[in-house]
């Protein structure tokens, strides 16, 4: 199963954006340009108290100069996991394109009103599967999920307003590492990553 990346490009310091948001801006707009499917795709990695790992794929939802943000119940394991130990990793694995983006940092909650705004978006069946799904736990069949489902509808009615639920919002990855990794031949890829040192940022190389 093993196969040689094709040189589809090198990644070089003089190549990289100034800033590592800039940079993903130019990465994340030629994932759209190559119709990846759910382009905004990561993976998510977060540990419990005890240090026992956990990862699952979430949607990517927004970025700036402050992180990374997905939304999630907040009790759910990523949501628990990602409060009592707020650390997280995030990869976008865009192999497609032979390039992955990998993030290191801490986890924040979102203002409510980022939540509100956001959650004011989602489709209506979106928005009661928050309220129906105690994500994470365990269920009994899949009555019990559309059993939930049901008991929203019947709590907001048919066309009644869906709020953000308050045990569910955004969290906010705040990176300290951002790492953009290109293949290229005979496992040597490149890899630059931009980490930050007090109020700035540096650039290192990291062997392959």
């Amino acid at each position: 199963m093993r196969r040689d990346y094709t040189e589809r490009g090198a990644l070089l310091e003089t190549d990289l954006a100034a800033t590592w948001p800039e940079q993903f801006g130019r990465w994340f707009a030629d994932v759209l340009e190559y119709a990846l499917p759910e382009p905004n795709a990561m993976i998510v990695a977060t540990a419990d108290a005890t240090a026992r790992p956990s990862a699952r794929t979430v949607l990517l939802k927004g970025y700036d100069e402050r992180g990374f943000v997905f939304f999630t119940n907040y009790t759910s394991r990523k949501g628990a996991e990602a409060l009592e130990n707020p650390q997280a990793g995030l990869v976008f694995p865009w192999f497609p394109m032979q390039r992955q983006v990998i993030v290191c940092g801490g986890v924040e909650k979102v203002t409510r009103a980022e939540t509100e705004a956001y959650f004011a978006t989602r489709p209506r069946g979106s928005r009661l599967g928050a309220w129906a799904s105690p994500q994470s736990t365990v269920v009994p069949d899949r009555d019990a999920v559309e059993g939930g489902l049901a008991e929203a509808v019947e709590r907001f009615g048919e066309d009644g307003e869906v709020p953000a639920p308050p045990h569910w919002g955004g969290l906010r990855v705040v990176p300290e590492t951002v790492e953009f990794w290109q293949g290229r031949s005979n496992r040597l890829h490149d890899r630059l990553r931009y980490r930050r040192t007090g109020d700035t940022w540096v650039v290192e190389r990291l062997a392959p």
